[in-house]
């Protein structure tokens, strides 16, 4: 490759767009880096050293170069190619918020004004809609790329995931304060056709509750609820001395936590060190704390709706 091109391409991080290299060198000269295969070209007048690639998946005959790159490379070849014209969005902006998204080989997403004059190309899909601008609050920047903000993202990503793990970014972000489940409703409220809209107000119902987590949910839907239950606190917070603890859900009259614990817990001798250390400081308190595995929540939820409701009873 000409040095100069090869200089230029180190210094943009391995890829360059034909305005860019015309700007200093013959149009040929980048013609003849690609027949050379010095260079690829992933879409129009934008091109990138093969060394970007990821290891190739099966049957890459079928997916576009763009879908071969590593995330990084990926987006930055799809914001060079809009030249402002679009932000990252739906699961390619999840994967810049760093929450589970695009896989590996999956097209890209963009959003864009109606009037942006852009369209589609292999491997990148291009949304355009009205009254949407490529400003705050529509668009922010993280990790030094535009991304539509996280509450639009969440939604728009929501019907594109599989019904599996369309969950899983919305507890996340939720946990980890990047949002909260009010922020979301409000997103939710100006897309009244999302595929699967149902779903997602009942999940943010959850999460305003308290849940945090999918088996949360599952005790609070299938488990604790009903005849003989109380109002439970859900992740109630409890100063025991110098410690704050949060606890899944607690019966506050009866003085009982009741923990739920996740499949990846069970036979954690770590874990479950620190779990007893927790419980007797609890206990302290007055509190006595019931645990309850992954297994039997998901197994036999009518035996422990049984035995939550005996030792309700016995602690009246």
């Amino acid at each position: 490759m000409n040095p100069v091109l090869r200089d230029l391409v180190d210094r943009q991080g391995g890829l360059v767009t034909r305005g860019t290299a015309c700007q200093v060198l013959p149009e040929w000269t980048l013609e003849q880096a690609c027949s050379s295969g010095s260079l690829l070209r992933v879409l129009p007048e934008v091109f990138v050293d093969p060394r970007l690639l990821e290891v190739p998946p099966p049957s890459t005959d079928r997916v576009p170069l763009i879908g071969r790159l590593a995330p990084d490379a990926a987006h930055r070849a799809a914001l060079a190619w809009a030249d402002g014209r679009a932000v990252l969005s739906h699961v390619s902006a999840l994967q810049v918020w760093g929450l589970p998204g695009r896989s590996t080989g999956a097209p890209l997403h963009l959003s864009a004004p109606a009037a942006a004059g852009i369209r589609s190309q292999p491997g990148v899909l291009v949304h355009r809609y009205h009254n949407f601008l490529l400003e705050p609050p529509c668009v922010v920047e993280r990790r030094g790329l535009p991304v539509t903000r996280l509450e639009r993202t969440l939604v728009d990503s929501w019907p594109l995931l599989a019904s599996a793990d369309r969950r899983a970014p919305v507890i996340r972000a939720v946990n980890d304060r990047l949002t909260t489940p009010e922020r979301l409703a409000g997103a939710l409220a100006v897309a009244p056709r999302l595929t699967g809209r149902a779903e997602l107000r009942t999940l943010l119902t959850r999460l305003a509750e308290g849940c945090r987590s999918p088996l949360e949910i599952w005790g609070h839907e299938r488990v604790f609820t009903g005849p003989g239950m109380p109002a439970f606190r859900r992740q109630a917070r409890v100063r025991v001395g110098r410690r704050t603890m949060y606890l899944d859900l607690f019966a506050e009259r009866e003085r009982v936590d009741i923990e739920l614990d996740g499949a990846t817990t069970h036979g954690d001798p770590r874990q479950r060190e620190i779990d007893l250390r927790r419980d007797a400081l609890l206990a302290t308190a007055g509190i006595l704390t019931v645990r309850f595995a992954h297994r039997r929540l998901v197994h036999e939820p009518d035996e422990v709706r049984r035995e939550t409701r005996a030792i309700l009873a016995s602690r009246r």
